[in-house]
This record gives structure tokens, sequence and C-alpha cells, in this order.
């Protein structure tokens, strides 16, 4: 089962990436076409969008470490975290990845990469603090499994990616509005292009988010379990995580998606811990799965 839900997750994440790179170059296309570029839009929206797509290719671990001022967890520092990180590493057969730590008291973790030879698994300070050894464990293990299950490029390129997308839009309505020949049909048409792009890449990404950050947790978590072979790490370190009342002070919609827990989190009236964004499916619903495991 985990297997065929592998080669969904690769199918699925080609086919959301051409869609981005096809908005991209459409929306390059629009603002080269608005500019009277000529023939040459062509040529300059297939080189931007082919260049943006390498930069983001090689580049998205960095610059998502960048957002949340992470560090390299070093042997010395974090020594129980390293051999924690081996240990499993030799059990599920993966290539080691980079590890580093966000100082941060809010207990949490994600995964970010371009594949298993190129990939970074970071941990708040606050999880290190807070959570056990065997929880530690499961939570590590399912990072490791959204490394394993080809997670990691999908949810990192699409937060470099329709953030791309909001800034050239914003760009192009930018300059549209400065454009004298407002009565111009043409520049009607390509505002309203714009302003199109500007309100549907947002929301298009959020709801892409939501629907496979929710079926890529459960699919982690049971690949946890088949590494770690202790359902019961992760379902307590999933109850702590969830319960501790600490907020991740980096935390941001764009990146929200990619860690074990969603870390916008709010007050209720009630002075509970409330989720702003359902990026994640239901704590309750994540524990009753791993608690059904045999």
């Amino acid at each position: 089962m985990i297997l065929k839900d592998v080669r969904s997750n690769k199918i699925e994440s080609t086919i959301i990436i051409t869609v981005f790179l096809i908005v991209v170059t459409l929306i390059v296309y629009f603002v080269c076409q608005y500019f009277e570029l000529g023939i040459a839009s062509v040529a300059i929206a297939l080189a931007f969008s082919i260049c943006a797509s390498i930069f983001t290719y090689y580049n998205s671990d960095k610059i998502v470490l960048s957002l949340h001022g992470a560090r390299e967890a070093t042997e010395e520092e974090y020594r129980l975290l390293n051999n924690i990180l081996d240990n499993l590493c030799i059990a599920s057969g993966l290539p080691r990845p980079k590890l580093y730590v966000i100082d941060d008291p809010s207990p949490n973790a994600f995964a970010t990469g371009r594949n298993p030879q190129n990939a970074v698994i970071c941990f708040t300070t606050g999880i290190i603090e807070k959570l056990d050894k065997y929880e530690l464990e499961g939570v590590m293990a399912h990072e490791l499994s959204h490394i394993k299950n080809y997670d990691i490029l999908l949810s990192t390129v699409v937060t470099i990616f329709v953030g791309l997308i909001v800034m050239l839009s914003d760009i192009f309505l930018h300059f549209r509005v400065r454009r004298s020949d407002d009565n111009e049909k043409g520049g009607a048409i390509l505002m309203i292009v714009g302003l199109i792009a500007l309100i549907l890449s947002p929301i298009f990404a959020s709801l892409m988010q939501l629907a496979l950050s929710r079926k890529r947790e459960y699919l982690a978590d049971a690949s946890a379990v088949e590494i770690t072979r202790n359902p019961q790490g992760l379902i307590d370190a999933l109850i702590k995580i969830s319960g501790d009342r600490d907020i991740l002070g980096t935390a941001n919609k764009a990146t929200a998606h990619m860690y074990i827990i969603n870390p916008l989190k709010a007050m209720n009236s009630r002075g509970e811990i409330s989720e702003l964004f359902s990026t994640h499916p239901p704590i309750e619903k994540r524990i009753e799965r791993l608690q059904n495991i045999r």
C-alpha cells in the first residue's frame, strides 16, 4: 500500500510542478506582451521559467532554512539527536540527511530538500528539550519518511513557486496601474489576467497544500512506524507537540504545511489551543490510525 502511495506522490508532484511552470510562463509572457516585446516574449517567458525552476530545484532547501534562521546541529552540541538520525538511517537504508536546528521553545520539526541524497531535517530546540528519546525517534522517523516518500521536493518547491507567482502578479499590476493608456482594450485584458493570477494563485496553493499535506502526513506516520516498530513513540510525540502552548516564532502560512504539526496556533475563548489553518489531519485521527497499525 505504501509503495503505491509513493508512486502516486511522484506522479502528483510531477503534475503540480508542471502546472506551476506553465502558470509562471504565462504570467511572464503576458507581462512581456504588455510591454510590447513582441516575439521575444515567448523566449523571455520560457527562459525565466527554466531559470527559476533550476534555481528553485537546487536552492529550495537553503531558502527555507534561511527563512527560519536554522543552524547546523553539530555532533558536539546535539549528540543524542545525531545518534538517533544515524541509527534510523541504517534501519531505513536512507542516505543521511543534514541535520539543522531552530532556536525556538516551540516543539516542532520538518524536512526539506530535493531528493533523499540532498535532504535536510530540522528540529526546534524546544522539541529536543521536551521529548524523550523514543518520542524523538518517532518524529525523526516521520521526517525521514517524508524524504523516503518524495514529499520534500513538492512541499518545498510549492512554497517557493507560490511566492514567485504572487510576486510576479503584484509587479505586473503595479506597472499596469502606472501606465497612462488605461483605456486600451489590450491593457484592460491584461489587467484582468494579472488580477486573476494574483487572486487565484495563493488560493490554489492553499487548497493544494491542505489536500496533499493531510494525505502525506498519514503516509509519513505509517512509514515512520515501519522504521521504528514503535507506534507509541510517535503517538506520545504528537500528543506532546500538539498540546504545547509555545508559539513558533518563525511560523508562517507559506511553510506551515511542512511541519509535523501545524505551527500556526491560537488560543480560543476557553484557553485551549486551536489550529488556524487545517493543513494537517486532526491529531485524534492520526493517533487513531497509528493505534490501529498491526
